[in-house]
């Protein structure tokens, strides 16, 4: 076990834990829409070996800075996917201690921490095609935008478990969604294609969850529990989004070179998007997450950067 000392330990405040109240224990379904999710993922079960032709990548079909570009662009993305690797057993585990949170939840994250790990797979397999998996960003101070601590966050018991669901599994993962959409639009490369069909079925899946939950628990929120939702969004879109968490465009001065690097592949086919296209997505989802919240009653305001239109 790594044990976090100096610096960073002073750094992070103190993680209270909830106690365990297993009984009773309800195993009843309350949730059916979020059940059918999960068994859909049960269904849909597909294999990273078995389902790619990793032969159709054929990275030697690309120039020298192709090559470097992908495996600059596929490295980042194991660094964002690979974020639900501890943070998915998290919330199952605070999921499992808050008292009376529905067990069709519990099911469904077990199938959703499984599909991270097949993208963390698929996404490791084209950077090392490439040439091989980045470590870390050029830039060191662009890790403190991939270093969020959710598992500690949503582990907390002093976090309200309805706003993190609202921030990182409507909000984020919807977001997510939009912009692997963006990125299939424009691949050429078929193994690509592949990976990105199987990523998007999946992301459908872990967004629908999100606003699902959200939507079951709308009618108990206290006004003051909105206004949380609303500024658990706002935090993460100021504190993450527009420091280049998935657009680095967004913060050219610490991931110009993750910028530079998406933009090559999206002119090759190696699944992204130009940034006037991630722009494009970024309006439309956040307009249209916007509308959502309101029918729940939690108001988003509008976000302004020097770096896109408001949005």
């Amino acid at each position: 076990m790594t044990v976090v000392t100096g610096r960073a330990a002073a750094s992070l405040p103190p993680l209270r834990l909830l106690v365990e109240q297993r009984f009773p224990l309800e195993m009843n379904v309350t949730l059916p829409e979020i059940r059918e999710l999960y068994d859909s993922g049960k269904a849909g079960r597909w294999n990273p070996h078995r389902d790619i032709d990793w032969s159709a990548l054929a990275p030697d079909q690309y120039d020298d800075e192709i090559r470097e570009a992908a495996r600059h662009a596929w490295s980042r993305r194991i660094w964002i996917e690979a974020t639900g690797l501890t943070e998915t057993p998290a919330l199952i585990v605070r999921l499992c201690m808050e008292v009376g949170r529905e067990i069709d939840s519990k099911f469904f994250l077990t199938t959703r921490n499984t599909e991270e790990a097949w993208h963390v797979e698929c996404f490791d397999r084209i950077a090392e095609a490439f040439g091989g998996r980045v470590a870390r960003p050029a830039d060191r101070s662009y890790e403190t935008v991939f270093n969020r601590n959710l598992h500690r966050r949503v582990l907390d018991a002093g976090q309200h478990l309805d706003s993190y669901i609202a921030a990182h599994a409507a909000f984020e993962d919807g977001l997510e969604l939009e912009l692997c959409r963006a990125w299939k639009r424009g691949a050429t490369n078929a193994a690509i294609v592949a990976v990105l069909d199987h990523v998007i079925a999946d992301k459908e899946r872990h967004a629908a969850f999100g606003w699902l939950y959200l939507a079951s628990r709308a009618a108990r929120w206290t006004p003051e529990e909105r206004r949380s939702i609303a500024n658990e969004i706002v935090a993460h879109v100021s504190n993450i989004e527009l420091k280049g968490y998935h657009c680095p465009w967004l913060a050219p001065e610490h991931a110009l070179a993750e910028a530079e690097a998406d933009a090559v592949i999206a002119a090759a086919g190696l699944g992204a998007a130009t940034r006037a296209a991630e722009e494009d997505v970024l309006v439309a989802y956040v307009g249209n997450a916007r509308a959502r919240l309101a029918e729940l009653g939690v108001i988003l305001p509008a976000f302004e950067t020097n770096r896109m239109r408001a949005f």
